[in-house]
């Protein structure tokens, strides 16, 4: 178990420019709605149409201190020693996304080895026109085949170990990679009602994709961080309740609440979906309302989920799909062994 203690804040871009100006700055955010920025301090934009009420927020990793600020190329990053938070943002040159894609990752890959290798914890993807054609291709499947030569080609796990993460649509600009690393790997998850994604079948694309469903990892100071990947409406390897939305929405909650019960299988932290931090991906801006009324009634609306839950306008990876979440929780516990 490592003394080094990880926290994220979720903060206003006030509070983020007096958060980098403390001892304890945070390593790295993830900005939402806020523009791509090459400044040191500014964190990682990220182009979509925030639908909270709060607008534009940062989802801010904090370590121990500000760390060491470096660059390898296009990917910058902070590491503290333990944690490590970094960013890349490939430009739509207007080349095959899937060599675009392999580029970008290798590039990730090649800073983890300057900054030690430590492993990856999570991964946060995001490309435009994710579910537009490519080349008589879905440009999401072509990313999936970029991603996972790249895991291949670097020597990381793209099947059974591979970190959690998402893939969502944005508004325009190019491939928007951002990532969190430690020095200790976590523990990948599955969830029991679906078909690990590694293992999809040819009809999802001639590469599978390459994340776990959520991953356990020792935060420090005697507690564990669960960090859940974009979750939808599938089941097995199949999307379900096309056109409804309320109905998707219950069932990506009935996965949230799968992948905490395997998080609970495995260590001793207890999590609910009340105390998630929840981002929520909405392809329609006009089904927010009704998707914020839903999860507000599952999680209760005074929980620390409804209240912090940030809501993005964005493309999901399959064009069915209408609403997705992802999550994280820090609680007490440590790994079963």
């Amino acid at each position: 178990m490592t003394d080094a203690r990880l926290r994220a804040r979720r903060l206003t871009p006030a509070a983020w420019c007096v958060a980098m100006a403390a001892a304890d700055a945070p390593l790295g955010g993830l900005g939402w709605g806020l523009p791509i920025s090459d400044e040191g301090d500014a964190p990682a934009g990220l182009d979509v149409r925030v639908l909270s009420p709060q607008g534009a927020c940062i989802d801010a990793w904090f370590g121990a201190g500000a760390g060491h600020r470096a660059r390898s190329g296009a990917v910058a990053w902070r590491d503290d020693g333990h944690w490590l938070f970094g960013h890349i943002d490939a430009a739509d040159t207007g080349a095959d996304l899937a060599e675009t894609t392999r580029r970008a990752y290798l590039a990730v890959f090649a800073a983890l080895r300057e900054a030690g290798r430590p492993p990856l914890l999570r991964l946060w993807n995001y490309l435009p026109r994710i579910n537009a054609e490519d080349g008589g291709l879905e440009r999401y499947r072509r990313f999936n085949i970029g991603r996972q030569q790249a895991f291949i080609e670097a020597g990381h796990d793209a099947f059974e170990g591979a970190p959690a993460a998402c893939a969502i649509g944005k508004r325009s600009g190019g491939l928007a990679i951002r990532f969190l690393a430690a020095r200790q790997a976590p523990l990948p998850l599955e969830n029991p009602r679906q078909v690990p994604a590694y293992r999809y079948s040819a009809q999802f694309g001639p590469r599978s994709p390459s994340f776990s469903r959520a991953a356990l990892a020792d935060a420090g100071g005697g507690r564990l961080l669960l960090l859940i990947s974009g979750t939808a409406s599938i089941v097995g390897e199949h999307s379900v309740h096309a056109g409804d939305v309320q109905a998707q929405l219950r069932e990506t909650l009935a996965n949230l609440q799968a992948v905490i019960d395997a998080a609970h299988a495995r260590g001793t932290a207890r999590f609910t979906l009340a105390d998630l931090d929840c981002t929520l991906y909405v392809r329609h801006a006009a089904d927010a309302d009704a998707i914020r009324h839903g999860f507000e009634a599952a999680v209760g609306p005074a929980s620390h989920a409804a209240r912090g839950a940030v809501y993005v306008e964005a493309d999901i990876c399959r064009s069915e799909l209408l609403v997705e979440i992802e999550g994280h929780a820090f609680a007490p516990g440590v790994l079963l062994p």
